[in-house]
């Protein structure tokens, strides 16, 4: 059985969508050299920001 690693010990990456720094997982084993985004909500956004802080809150009354 394999060795378990800490997460410290994973190869990390920057996403392109919203800087931020995210770990090797698993399920990107075989696809590694190609994964750009942290996340799908990332991958969606694309090169935009995915944090939300320039959106504006939605479900809200619109401000007058």
């Amino acid at each position: 059985m394999a060795r378990m690693r800490k997460k410290g010990d994973l190869p990390t990456k920057v996403c392109t969508a919203c800087g931020r720094p995210f770990a090797w997982r698993r399920k990107w084993a075989r696809d590694w050299e190609n994964v750009r985004f942290c996340s799908d909500r990332c991958r969606r956004a694309g090169r935009g920001c995915s944090s939300g802080a320039n959106r504006p809150i939605s479900g809200g009354k619109p401000e007058r």
